[in-house]
């Protein structure tokens, strides 16, 4: 049995994810929405092969166990999994983990509005483009 996943999102502040989960639910973009605490939990997730591949990961970069740039890391060296859109949604706004999720790969860098309306706005607007705008490839 596989788990049906449109967007994973890879945060571990409670605060956080919580706003993000509220902003695309009230844009009907949340009905297949995995929320994964740490990059470890998300790395057994995403390298599971009885797992489908998520349309979307909004990743934190500053986590326990594994950070975010460790994911992103992983990702984006294996053939299968580098084709998925990570944007990356972080409160760091250091030019150094900028400069390295785009070495890496990743799609779009954030950083969390610290005003509430702002973030439901930005995470709602990610959302919008990456699952109704955008043309993603279809993944076997």
């Amino acid at each position: 049995m596989t788990t049906a996943v449109e967007i994973l999102l890879i945060e571990d502040n409670p605060q956080d994810a919580e706003l993000a989960i509220r902003a695309l639910k009230k844009n009907n973009l949340a009905n297949h929405l995995l929320h994964l605490e740490d990059g470890q939990e998300a790395l057994d997730f995403l390298f599971d092969e009885k797992n489908e591949m998520p349309r979307l990961i909004l990743l934190d970069l500053k986590m326990p166990k594994v950070d975010g740039l460790d994911v992103l890391r992983k990702l984006k060296t294996d053939e299968k999994k580098r084709i998925i859109p990570v944007v990356v949604l972080t409160s760091s706004k250091e030019e150094r983990d900028i400069i390295e999720t785009y070495k890496l790969g990743v799609n779009a860098y954030i950083v969390k509005p610290v005003d509430f309306d702002q973030f439901v706005k930005a995470v709602t607007q990610v959302g919008l483009f990456w699952l109704v705008l955008n043309q993603a490839p279809v993944q076997t």
